[in-house]
């Protein structure tokens, strides 16, 4: 793991901590616990705050049409809380909520608007699951021309195998991995400094 730097302009964004994702069950080891996970990306989150920078938090009330060999991945009829966002995920009145209907973040919301408008130039990614929604944001960030910072203990997935790939073999080729304390440490010394951390 190699998280070497935040650009000036860098923002959080939350995949999916919602709770008819969250309330899945999940294996017993093998990933970071869901509510590890929630910590610590409240804690990623409040730190962003303090820190004026933006935080996104993306939630999920749809799935793609197209036929997959494993079928629909979301009920055509989801419960009416299913996209509540998790209890204990703070929110904040400046925060960007958004509901996608796609497995990455980009597809079906103005994601890629709104970070321009904000003049973000670098994403820290966390969120549920690793290999699907926030692996799917993250390569579309990539080629989107975003530098690509991921939290990897502040995601999960209900696929230990799934999880561990994303991490070791798909994510350094789209950015750069880390843990939150890493991405908290490069926060703080921004703060003490008053500069940015990027190179």
């Amino acid at each position: 793991m190699a998280l070497t730097a935040l650009d000036p302009r860098t923002a959080l964004v939350v995949i999916d901590l919602q709770k008819g994702i969250t309330g899945r069950p999940q294996e017993p080891s093998g990933t970071p616990r869901i509510p590890d996970v929630v910590a610590a990306s409240t804690r990623l989150a409040d730190a962003f705050r303090a820190a004026s920078l933006p935080v996104v938090l993306v939630n999920v009330a749809g799935a793609p049409a197209g036929r997959t060999e494993l079928g629909r991945r979301l009920p055509a009829e989801l419960p009416e809380d299913f996209a509540a966002l998790v209890e204990g995920l703070h929110t904040a009145d400046d925060d960007v909520l958004l509901t996608k209907r796609s497995v990455g973040a980009f597809a079906t919301t103005d994601l890629d608007a709104v970070l321009r408008g904000l003049g973000v130039t670098q994403i820290v990614l966390a969120g549920i699951s690793t290999s699907m929604g926030v692996e799917s944001t993250a390569r579309a960030a990539h080629d989107l021309g975003y530098s690509v910072a991921l939290a990897v203990d502040a995601m999960t997935d209900f696929s230990p195998g799934a999880h561990e790939y994303a991490v070791s073999a798909v994510f350094p080729r789209l950015g750069e991995t880390g843990t939150a304390q890493d991405v908290l440490d490069l926060l703080a010394a921004r703060q003490r400094t008053g500069k940015p951390t990027a190179p």
